[in-house]
Order: C-alpha cells, then structure tokens, then sequence
C-alpha cells in the first residue's frame, strides 16, 4: 500500500483490540494469553496489532510461516506454527523464532541446529503435529523444547471431543522437556481452567469474533470497512443493474456507485444482503470486483466523494452470508487505508 490516498479504508479500533486482549488474558486465568497473528493478524494489520498488544502486556506471539515472521520487527517471543521445510533453513537458523515442529521429518531436520523449538503434538484433528505415540516413543529426545502445543478441532461447540483431546494432551504433562504447554485458542479458553494449561493462543477473538457464547458482550468489533462514493444516479423504474441484471428496479431508485468489491474481500455472496449506515443503504444488484451498487433513497444528502461505513458486525453479517468471521475477516483486501482509531 502505498501512501496515495485510498478510495477505501479499514477504520481499526485499538482500544477494542486491546480490550478483547485483556478479557481473554483475564479469562486464562494463571496462563500466559499469547496472540496468534496469522495472515496480517486475521486481516488486520500484523504491525498494528503487535504494536499495541505488547504494549497491553503480550508476551507470545504465533504467525504461520517464515515469511509473516520476516515482516515483523523482533518480538519477546514468536512461534512459525508451520514448523520448517528444506527451503526455510537458512532464515530460521538465524531468525530469532522458534519453529512449531509437525511431524517427524521436520524434528530431525531441526535437531541438529541445537535451538529451540516447539512442538505440536495431534490429540485428534487429524491435521498437523506428531503422534501421542511418537512422544512415548522418544522422537523428542535431546531437543530444547519451549512449548508443548495441540490444537481444539471442536472447541465452538459442546461435543465429546474437547474433552477427549485434553485429557489426551494432559496425559503429556511431564513426558517431554517442554518448559510450558499450550491447548486452548479463542473458544478453548471459554472452555476453562481445564483447557488452560500454561499458555493460551487466541486468534479470531483478538479482532472480534465470538468463539462461544461465554463470549457474548465480552468481546468488541475491531475492524469497519468504509468506502468513498465513486457515483451517484437515478436508477429508473425498469432499469437493471449490474453484471446479468440481477437487480432490477421496482420503482425510480436512488443509487450510490461505491469503490468497493469482491477484489477487497466484499464477495459476491453479499449481493443482495449487504448494507451500509446501519441497514440504512442496503446492496443492490451483484457484488463486482470493484463496485457495488447502494439504494441511497433514505440518503438524500449523500453525494460523490462522501464516506459510508459498510456494515460488517460480525456474527450478522457471518448469518446473513454464509461466510465464518475467520473468512470475513482474512478476505479483506490490501487496497483498504489501515487506520487505526
């Protein structure tokens, strides 16, 4: 992005951000509360995010790949959940993160540095992270480990599962030369003290997701796209808009022309459905790559140059579209201004 103003722009509350922080800190009770900042910190801004989360008193911080950790200035702590392949030695030897090494493959090519790691261990999801089996087996003999880590495949839900994984996971404790342990992300801490363990990795509920409903009140919207007005016109009665006419007007409409589209994450799955001003301004026609079309009738004053706010509350809009709050959030493009308020 560069420094030209943008004809869109992500207003980001710093205050909510370290306020969702804070409750999920409290809620971890005796563990650290880390930050997961994965793909630019959910869609966000990794730079902003780190900026004022350590200064609210984050300590641990987890991004995917080597590549988000070179983007970042140094951190008290960092973890590449990805772990290391052939192609990133080079970096991670000298790089001051630790590698989440996933399987077998990945610990023997890591054992010979003589550096920290972390490990991930599956529990049952059934996606990254070696064996319970490989544990008692010993293929973590002789690393320095700093975090034991499983993931919670079900934690948004009340299902047998969550349980079954952490008893698998606390079944570890003592096993290995791990300095802590670490199971529970954004809904695993509603889960409680249980599912704490030493550290906990929250992610979507940082930046305004409810995981659960332990949640609900709890946790404030961080980002809220806006977008210039590039047109307006008189939609007559008759008339359709946009790609294949899916719109066509019932009577004379107002309409306002946004810089706005499916290229900044608004998806085609919002045509029809989405709003702006409060519900004031809803969608009309298909979502395009750059475009979208408002009914602007309740809008009189509105004009070419002015800003309207899209309305993007979350668990709504996730309802309203079909789309999770994690994709809501990672879709948002990089042509938006990231300002933080």
């Amino acid at each position: 992005m560069t420094d030209w103003p943008a004809p869109s722009r992500l207003h980001l509350d710093g205050a909510a951000l370290t306020s969702n922080w804070r409750w999920l800190a409290r809620q971890s009770g005796a563990a650290a509360c880390g930050a997961a900042i994965k793909a630019d910190a959910y869609g966000t801004d990794a730079h902003g995010v780190v900026a004022r989360l350590v200064l609210a008193g984050c300590s641990d911080f987890f991004v995917a790949t080597w590549g988000e950790a070179l983007a970042l200035p140094e951190l008290p702590s960092l973890s590449v959940l990805h772990g290391v392949r052939e192609e990133d030695m080079a970096v991670a030897r000298e790089h001051p993160a630790r590698p989440t090494l996933n399987t077998v493959e990945q610990i023997a090519l890591w054992r010979e540095t003589g550096r920290p790691c972390d490990i991930m261990v599956d529990t049952g999801m059934n996606r990254l992270g070696i064996s319970v089996a490989d544990v008692g087996a010993g293929v973590l003999e002789g690393l320095t480990i700093d975090t034991l880590m499983s993931h919670l495949a079900s934690a948004d839900e009340d299902v047998a599962q969550n349980a079954a994984q952490r008893a698998a996971f606390a079944a570890l404790a003592g096993k290995t030369s791990a300095r802590r342990m670490s199971l529970a992300n954004s809904a695993g801490i509603c889960l409680g003290r249980a599912y704490h363990f030493d550290l906990t990795r929250p992610g979507v509920a940082l930046y305004g997701g409810v995981p659960r409903r332990e949640a609900e009140g709890h946790i404030r919207q961080v980002a809220f796209p806006e977008a210039q007005i590039l047109q307006r016109r008189l939609l007559k009665a008759g008339d359709p808009i946009g790609y294949n006419a899916t719109h066509v007007a019932q009577q004379d409409t107002e309409v306002a022309i946004i810089n706005l589209g499916y290229a900044d994450g608004i998806l085609r799955a919002f045509s029809g459905k989405g709003s702006a001003e409060g519900e004031r301004l809803p969608f009309i026609g298909r979502v395009s790559m750059d475009l979208i079309a408002l009914n602007v009738d309740a809008a009189p004053e509105l004009k070419a140059g002015d800003w309207v706010t899209i309305d993007y509350d979350l668990a709504k809009v996730a309802a309203n579209t079909g789309l999770s709050p994690y994709e809501l959030l990672t879709n948002l493009g990089n042509r938006f201004a990231r300002i933080w308020v």
